[in-house]
């Protein structure tokens, strides 16, 4: 999204179009336009260019790797990765601060969605099985499978 709308504020300084013109017509700040501006004139279509979310650090290849022994490993009562000890985990270890939903970036590293360490305790069962059963199937609708949204 942010590169798309970078790209059409490039075509519209080759286009001539003023600042202005172009904040309303992107529906983004002039002074964004203006910053953008400039790093297109001196560095061209590369200054421009998204160069993604600031402020967040990787963590490298070892890091990621040290992950990968699991939980248990770094004293864990059990083998699940949730969010919140992968937060906890990189904070400890690297001295890095993510927050829960930021720790999802391991997903680009091929992990994937694990349980909560401990079930709510308001949780019950047997209601959710039964809403499982009769409500969800009507909620879904007819044509709605699962992978595309609907389950």
């Amino acid at each position: 999204m942010r590169e798309r709308v970078r790209l059409q504020a490039m075509e519209r300084f080759e286009g001539g179009q003023k600042n202005r013109e172009i904040a309303a017509a992107l529906r983004v700040s002039e002074r964004s336009v203006e910053r953008w501006r400039r790093q297109w004139r001196e560095r061209g279509k590369a200054g421009v260019l998204s160069k993604g979310s600031p402020g967040r650090p990787r963590l490298s290849e070892a890091q990621i790797a040290r992950l990968e022994r699991g939980p248990l490993a770094h004293g864990w009562a059990d083998q699940r990765w949730t969010l919140a000890r992968i937060k906890t985990f990189i904070g400890r270890l690297f001295h890095v601060s993510y927050t829960v939903e930021g720790t999802w970036l391991l997903k680009q590293h091929g992990w994937s969605w694990q349980q909560p360490a401990r079930r709510a305790i308001e949780r019950d069962d047997v209601t959710v099985e039964v809403w499982k059963k009769e409500t969800w199937p009507r909620v879904r609708g007819p044509n709605k499978g699962v992978g595309r949204g609907g389950g």
